[in-house]
């Protein structure tokens, strides 16, 4: 008879024992630290040769007040999710998101009519275009966060289609993670290494390019080859019992709709449209960035236009196509937002909060309706946020104990001694190995190329290949560290249990770690340009 596997709690609270176990035995040590100001933001990095030991601080009982601590730390992420979950239940009950889904399958069924379409296989093509726009997405501006809220959306896109929930997160959090390993003008991780490694910002473009195309075209053939095999028979997936949320929940929403617009809907259009023509005002132009480039461009009234010419054409077809409309210039807003005024989890939740309740208005509910599905959204979602807290203790354990800098020091002092691809590999190991217990890229890279950047010049190795062994070591393990509260967050939406997506990625990420040590090999055996 077969052990019952542990819930992810339990497997959580098991690594956050062990962290307390490993402060008693690795000795405590600290760099000395300095802030700095790197393409303009301020960071806290290490003050080379500054390590020092120091008396150990062994955990016993802090382990159970790491867990508020670890709710502190990451409660931005705790918020959003539970703000992102009561949204889209209130969008979910208007069953505008069911009407999206079943419009979509019926345009691939057309597509299939097609015979080259057919023979490619029209899935295939979805998956790769959703994909690469997630990879793009994590490659120009980081994203990561952001994913949380399209699991809500992808998963039973996913699940309509014939796969699996592990598909639906593929298409978002997979894709953009192979997009954040190619970083290719990614400012929170290449941007700050490279300014803290004394390198022209976003140099070596060409090579980088090139990575994310050889990482994206392995990542995506083998998310195609699991899709196809789900497809063939879906009780080879490893989360089809878990999955029976997400069957039975687009089951129960396959009920006969009627299709209808409220006077209410056109208020809101009205409102929402005032608005935007307010804020394009203010805001005529927008500065979009793009790594280290820019444009001026008239985002916020292009946007604007747009969504009042599509707005009344869905109001005429039925209340449920506006709220579509909501959704998709809300995803619009978004991507404006983020590249063209910093914003962040903050701003992203707000502005999902007031999808949901506008989606809410214009279905005519009451303040009563609608605040009884944000709870009842909340509430589902809940164990998502609550998980995020306490793999947050994991990480307040390791630095309460003192430990992390002494891994830093002790792992960095590993190569000396090494010709350069000895070097580089461990380099890539060791930035493997630090994030997964320190997942924040930047807070990575302020931490270890101040160490790892003048080391490469001592064994003539370009500071342009340390950057992209710290890339790589920073992108990949992303998807499969328990200290991420970004990954604990997105498979607790999706219902799926940590050990079961542990199962299905281990493969993969030993798959794409080789391809990342393979193309660093021709960052010190060729002369490519900008290293």
């Amino acid at each position: 008879m077969l052990k019952k596997i542990p819930h992810t709690y339990v497997i959580i609270f098991g690594i956050i024992v062990l962290a307390a176990i490993l402060t008693w035995f690795i000795p405590g040590g600290e760099y000395s630290r300095k802030n700095i100001t790197v393409n303009g933001i301020e960071r806290t990095v290490i003050e080379k040769e500054s390590f020092n030991y120091v008396e150990s601080e062994p955990q016993t009982w802090q382990i159970f007040e790491a867990f508020f601590q670890g709710f502190v730390n990451q409660s931005g992420i705790i918020v959003f999710i539970l703000m992102i979950g009561g949204a889209f239940w209130i969008v979910n009950s208007s069953k505008s998101i069911d009407i999206g889904i079943l419009s979509f399958l019926k345009f691939t069924k057309n597509l299939e009519k097609n015979k080259l379409l057919a023979k490619i296989g029209v899935n295939n093509i979805i998956l790769t275009l959703i994909m690469l726009v997630f990879s793009v997405f994590g490659a120009v501006f980081g994203m990561s966060e952001e994913t949380i809220a399209f699991i809500i959306i992808l998963v039973p896109l996913s699940i309509s289609m014939g796969y699996d929930s592990i598909v639906g997160v593929s298409m978002s959090f997979v894709a953009a993670g192979l997009g954040f390993a190619g970083a290719v003008l990614n400012p929170f991780t290449i941007g700050i290494a490279q300014g803290i490694a004394d390198l022209p910002l976003f140099s070596g473009f060409g090579y980088r390019l090139f990575c994310w195309f050889v990482i994206n075209l392995v990542g995506i053939t083998w998310i195609l080859r699991y899709a196809s095999k789900i497809h063939k028979n879906p009780e080879r997936s490893p989360v089809y019992e878990t999955d029976v949320y997400w069957r039975n929940r687009n089951a129960s929403e396959g009920e006969e709709i009627n299709y209808y617009t409220p006077r209410i809907a056109w208020f809101v259009y009205l409102f929402i449209s005032l608005g935007l023509i307010t804020f394009s005002c203010i805001y005529p132009t927008t500065e979009m960035k793009i790594g280290n480039s820019s444009n001026i461009v008239p985002a916020v009234p292009i946007s604007t236009i747009l969504f009042i010419i599509i707005g009344i054409i869905s109001l005429r077809k039925s209340v449920h196509f506006f709220i579509l409309n909501l959704l998709l210039f809300t995803i619009v807003f978004l991507v404006v937002g983020v590249m063209g005024y910093a914003w962040y989890i903050e701003e992203i939740a707000s502005l999902f909060l007031a999808l949901g309740l506008f989606s809410g208005i214009a279905f005519n509910y009451s303040a009563n309706d609608i605040t009884r599905y944000f709870l009842e959204g909340a509430k589902d979602i809940m164990s998502a946020a609550l998980i995020v807290g306490l793999a947050g203790g994991i990480l307040v354990v390791l630095e309460d104990g003192k430990i992390i800098d002494t891994i830093l020091y002790n792992v960095s002092q590993s190569m000396e001694g090494m010709n350069k691809l000895g070097t580089v590999s461990v380099m890539y190991v060791i930035q493997n190995m630090i994030n997964i217990i320190i997942p924040s890229g930047s807070a990575k890279a302020a931490l270890t190329m101040p160490v790892m950047a003048p080391f490469s010049d001592l064994v003539n190795l370009s500071r342009q290949a340390t950057v992209m062994a710290f890339q790589f070591g920073d992108g990949f393990t992303n998807m499969i560290t328990p200290t991420s509260g970004v990954l604990i967050g997105v498979l607790g939406v999706a219902k799926i249990p940590y050990d079961s997506w542990v199962k299905w990625i281990a493969p993969f990420m030993l798959v794409l770690i080789i391809l990342g040590w393979l193309l660093l090999i021709p960052t010190v055996t060729m002369q490519l340009d900008g290293f």
